[in-house]
């Protein structure tokens, strides 16, 4: 029984995992001129600068700023990785009285 329950989670966690890797979210900075896109998973996809920052920019402000894209990108998509996760789980656990808020819902 504990067999069965373990499998059918990790079915879920891959198939979780599978869903969060074709949602896209985005860090930006800049006013969009560095744009950080991410997927569900917290995995880099694209790193994007507009023309007109990259003109403008230096070495540095390059770099901290393509760190705030990223940093954004990635708390999206760590809030979105921790509710998908949660479900998987709270689906998978019995109705245990007063375990209600066990996954935070």
């Amino acid at each position: 029984m504990f067999g069965d329950l373990m499998d059918k989670m990790k079915v879920a966690q891959e198939e979780t995992k599978e869903k969060l890797a074709r949602i896209l979210v985005d860090g930006q900075a800049e006013g969009g001129g560095v744009k950080v896109v991410v997927n569900g998973n917290r995995e880099v996809k694209q790193v994007y600068y507009t023309p007109e920052f990259w003109e403008q920019a230096d070495k540095e402000e390059v770099e901290e700023l393509t760190m705030i894209a990223l940093n954004r990108a990635l708390e999206k998509a760590e809030v979105i990785y921790t509710e998908e996760m949660s479900g998987v789980a709270k689906g998978m656990m019995p109705n245990i009285p007063g375990m209600g808020n066990l996954f935070g819902k």
